[in-house]
């Protein structure tokens, strides 16, 4: 492919894809998007943006990411908010642009965010064979309106049409579990090829990858609790279908 031609398919001059290639310039997150939809590269440009860059992510998940890209199952708990792989642009730009004002991250760093979910949601979600996923979340992921009825409204329709796919298993913890729900902090368990288990949690302040075998075992076990103790999938439905109709 010529250089005319490159510029043309990712709608920049020939001259500013001159001036990246000899690296007189850096790359902007949207030129990595591009150069993935271009070159069907799965999200590894922004991956690799991601690194040269001071990124906004937090400390811990550039790994947990590698380790998510590959697993064959995965299993998580999510409060506060949708789980990244389930949220829908808007409802990420809309958390992304909440940053900004706080003056927690810069609009570059919100973009970044943004663009880097696009690539993993791709990564793991759009792979050839994606993983199994089995997702709780917390009553209040559903229910805390992000951006407004505008956003909330396609994001429930969004979290309605995963749930179908035959590899996504979605159930909500209500608020009535109270003390039953062993988690305070979103919780991963990513089971790798190698037949391992990964575990990860995070804070605001930075995110934990963990390994050791013990801690991972007992996480799990507190894990299997929660499908138990939560509604059950059709419930759960009923559940983000009610809420999704108040935005109506």
């Amino acid at each position: 492919m010529s250089q005319v031609e490159l510029g043309r398919r990712m709608g920049y001059s020939d001259t500013a894809i001159s001036f990246i290639e000899r690296v007189n310039r850096l790359p902007t997150p949207k030129f990595a998007v591009k150069a993935d939809e271009v070159f069907e590269t799965g999200g590894t440009f922004v991956e690799l943006y991601r690194r040269i860059k001071n990124t906004a992510l937090l400390e811990g998940f550039e790994e947990f990411a590698d380790c998510e890209a590959k697993c064959r199952k995965l299993r998580s708990f999510e409060t506060g908010v949708i789980p990244g792989l389930f949220q829908t642009p808007e409802y990420a730009a809309a958390l992304a642009a909440a940053a900004v004002r706080r003056g927690s991250i810069t609009q570059d760093q919100a973009d970044e965010r943004v663009a880097f979910l696009a690539a993993r949601q791709q990564r793991v979600l759009e792979r050839r064979k994606p993983p199994l996923i089995y997702t709780v979340m917390d009553e209040t992921c559903i229910t805390r309106v992000v951006g407004g009825p505008e956003v909330m409204g396609p994001q429930l329709d969004h979290l309605v049409e995963l749930s179908a796919r035959p590899n996504i298993t979605m159930r909500v913890a209500p608020l009535s579990l109270g003390e039953l729900n062993p988690f305070v902090f979103p919780v991963f368990l990513l089971y790798l090829p190698d037949r391992s288990l990964v575990g990860y949690t995070e804070t605001h302040a930075r995110g934990y990858l963990e390994r050791a075998p013990a801690t991972c075992a007992g996480w799990e076990r507190d894990y299997d609790q929660l499908p138990v103790e939560s509604l059950s999938t059709v419930a759960s439905l009923r559940v983000i279908r009610t809420v999704r109709r108040g935005y109506e």
